[in-house]
């Protein structure tokens, strides 16, 4: 097993590879790993609170969870308070995991929280459903769901 400092150090890599405008990008599994043993992460879900109550949310303790939508539903409008409930979720210290369906909001969240002084925003791969399947389904390909990490809901 990994340690928090091993798995942070090959999502900086990953980022450094990509050329991506913030701290790294871990896999559901590695940041899972990190909310279980790093005392400073915490997951940040980006996706609408529809999707989360429809769909379904990531099981870890409220301590280590935040959600904040990145775009509102219904209509998709971006979520003009974005940072004003970031800050007062987390601190610009911590870990922080941003998670969306499928990786692209968690992008967009953890790019925006890097420029506004978070100096420790990593995207989570896959996100919580991953890519569409052959047959157009999702939670089959990857994402938190297909690796079987904990969760409740729809």
């Amino acid at each position: 097993m990994k340690t928090p400092g091993e798995i942070l150090d090959i999502a900086r890599e990953r980022a450094r590879a990509a050329g991506l405008p913030y701290a790294g990008a871990v896999t559901p599994d590695e940041a899972y790993a990190l909310l279980q043993s790093e005392p400073a992460a915490r997951l940040i879900d980006v996706r609408t609170n529809a999707e989360r109550d429809w769909v379904g949310k990531v099981s870890v303790p409220e301590t280590r969870h935040g959600a904040i939508q990145w775009t509102l539903y219904p209509g998709g409008a971006p979520n003009p308070a974005f940072l004003e409930q970031l800050e007062q979720q987390a601190s610009r210290d911590e870990v922080l995991l941003f998670l969306c369906r499928s990786g692209v909001r968690s992008r967009h969240a953890a790019k925006l929280a890097t420029e506004n002084g978070y100096r420790n925003a990593y995207d989570i791969l896959e996100g919580f459903e991953g890519d569409k399947d052959a047959e157009g389904h999702r939670k089959s390909v990857g994402g938190w769901c297909k690796a079987g990490l904990p969760w409740t809901g729809a």
